[in-house]
C-alpha cells in the first residue's frame, strides 16, 4: 500500500533523477562546445541504447510484438520522441541549461491541453485558467521579437513534441512494456542522429569529448530508472511536483559548468510555469478524490471479502 513512506521515496527517486537529467543536459552541452550536435547525439545513444537493449533483452521484453492497433500510437510516440530529443538539443546547443529547461516545464500543460482536446479528458475552467497562465510564463521566457536567441524557439517546438509523444503513450494498451519502448526509442534516436550527421559533419573523437558523453549516457540511464521508481513507489499526486527540481539543478549545472545565469524576466516566466503546473497537478487530485469518493461500491455477498 502507498502510504507516506512510499510518497517519501518515490518524491526523493524523482528527485534523483531529476538531478540526474539535468546534468546529464550539462555533459551533453559541454560536448556540444567541440562536437556537431548530431554527432553527440549519435555517440551518446549508442552506448546508451546498447544497455538498454541488453536490459530489454535480459528482460524478455524483445519478444513482444505489438498488435495491429498499438503499432500507430507506438509510432506516433516514437516520432514525438525524436523530435523531442532533436529540437531541444538544438536549443540546449545554443541557449543556457536553465532558460531551455523552463520552457520544457511547460510541456505537462500542454498535455493537458492535448488530452481535453483529443482525448475527451474533462478540464475544468480551473485548470484551463492554470494552462493559459503557465503559457503566459512561457511567453515570458520567450518573449517573441525580443531579444532572447532565436535557438529558444526549439524548445517551444520541443515542448510539442513531448506532448505528441506523451497523448500517443496514453493512447497505448498497458501490455506494451515500458522496456520494449524506451529501446525502440533510444534506437530510433540513435539512427536518427546517425542520418544526420553527413550535415553537420563528422569530428575525430578523444578521450576529452567522449567522456562527457559516457557520463551524459551513464546519467541519463539513472534518469529513467530512477523516474520508473518513483512512479512505483509514490502516489503520482505526491510524487508529480518534484519533477520541477530540475530547474533548480539546471541552474546550479549552468552556473558551475558555464557561469551562466538566467534573467530575472525567465526566472519569473519559469516561477509563473512551475505554480501553474503545481496547481493543475493539485486539481487533478483533488478530482481524483472527489470521484473515488462518490464511485458507487459493488456490494459484497455473505461470506466474500470486502477488499
Amino acid at each position: 500500500m502507498l502510504g507516506a513512506a512510499g510518497n517519501a521515496k518515490g518524491a526523493l527517486f524523482m528527485a534523483i533523477a531529476m538531478a540526474a537529467f539535468a546534468i546529464n543536459d550539462g555533459f551533453l552541452k559541454l560536448a556540444f562546445e567541440t562536437l556537431p550536435v548530431a554527432q553527440s547525439i549519435f555517440v551518446r545513444g549508442l552506448m546508451a541504447s546498447t544497455i538498454i537493449v541488453l536490459v530489454c533483452w535480459y528482460a524478455g521484453a524483445l519478444k513482444f510484438r505489438p498488435a495491429k492497433g498499438e503499432r500507430g500510437p507506438i509510432a506516433w510516440r516514437i516520432i514525438g520522441e525524436l523530435g523531442a530529443t532533436g529540437t531541444f538539443m538544438l536549443a540546449l546547443a545554443h541557449v543556457d541549461i536553465a532558460t531551455a529547461t523552463a520552457v520544457l516545464q511547460a510541456a505537462p500543460l500542454a498535455v493537458t491541453m492535448a488530452a481535453a482536446l483529443l482525448l475527451s479528458e474533462p478540464v475544468g475552467w480551473r485548470r484551463w485558467s492554470a494552462i493559459a497562465v503557465g503559457f503566459c510564463g512561457m511567453l515570458l521566457i520567450v518573449r517573441p521579437g525580443g531579444d532572447v536567441s532565436f535557438w529558444l524557439v526549439f524548445a517551444v517546438i520541443s515542448v510539442g513534441f513531448i506532448t505528441l509523444r506523451d497523448i500517443a503513450t496514453r493512447m497505448m494498451s498497458t501490455r506494451v512494456p515500458t522496456l520494449y519502448l524506451s529501446a525502440l526509442s533510444a534506437v530510433a534516436i540513435t539512427v536518427g542522429a546517425l542520418l544526420l550527421t553527413p550535415i553537420e559533419g563528422w569530428v575525430a573523437l578523444s578521450l576529452r569529448e567522449v567522456a562527457p558523453l559516457m557520463c551524459s549516457a551513464i546519467l541519463i540511464l539513472v534518469g529513467y530508472s530512477f523516474i520508473t521508481l518513483a512512479m512505483r513507489s509514490g502516489e503520482i499526486s505526491a510524487v508529480a511536483p518534484f519533477r520541477y527540481t530540475v530547474l533548480v539543478v539546471s541552474i546550479a549545472v549552468g552556473y558551475l559548468f558555464f557561469g551562466t545565469l538566467p534573467d530575472t524576466l525567465t526566472l519569473i516566466g519559469a516561477a509563473i510555469i512551475v505554480g501553474a503546473g503545481l496547481y493543475t497537478i493539485y486539481r487533478e487530485w483533488r478530482l481524483r478524490r472527489e470521484r473515488s469518493a462518490f464511485a458507487p461500491r459493488r456490494r459484497t455477498s455473505p461470506g466474500e471479502s470486502a477488499i
